[in-house]
């Protein structure tokens, strides 16, 4: 699969963007297309489509740097009274960008945005079955990630 997008090219410096914070793994930058004012993303600079294909200490420095960049945008002008974190892993979860990304978003009282979900209350049975469903394909599959 090719690994290009468009974050190849914010990376390499060859696209604009409004850089928040880099360092040798990891950049942050502005959303072009923020959900809210100050919306921010966090991306590894080695290229995953998924987080299959993620290094797992590189997926916890994308949560270290989306927690630290959450600090500033309540100290920065944009002054939010909430943070969101939002990770869209393939299509039918709402990835568009197949470059793993980590969704800041500030949030003010009603700023417009939210979740929508339509929430069940299953049976305590339905819920233990599955959770020893996933537990044996941990057990069957240590090298999950």
């Amino acid at each position: 699969m090719n690994p290009y997008t468009i974050f190849s090219e914010i990376i390499a410096g060859t696209a604009p963007s409004s850089m928040v914070y880099e360092d040798p793994e990891v950049v942050a930058f502005m959303d072009i297309r923020p959900v809210t004012p100050g919306h921010l993303l966090v991306i590894p600079r080695v290229p995953a489509r998924s987080l299959a294909e993620l290094d797992p200490a590189l997926g916890g420095k994308l949560f270290q740097v989306g927690q630290r960049l959450a600090a500033a945008l309540r100290e920065s002008e944009v002054n939010c009274d909430g943070v969101n974190f939002f990770l869209a892993d393939g299509v039918t979860a709402g990835q568009e960008v197949f470059h793993v990304h980590l969704h800041v978003i500030p949030r003010t009282p009603g700023d417009g945005f939210g979740l929508r979900a339509r929430a069940t209350s299953p049976q305590r049975a339905d819920l233990d079955y599955l959770a020893g469903s996933i537990r044996g394909a941990l057990q069957r599959n240590p090298g999950i990630s």
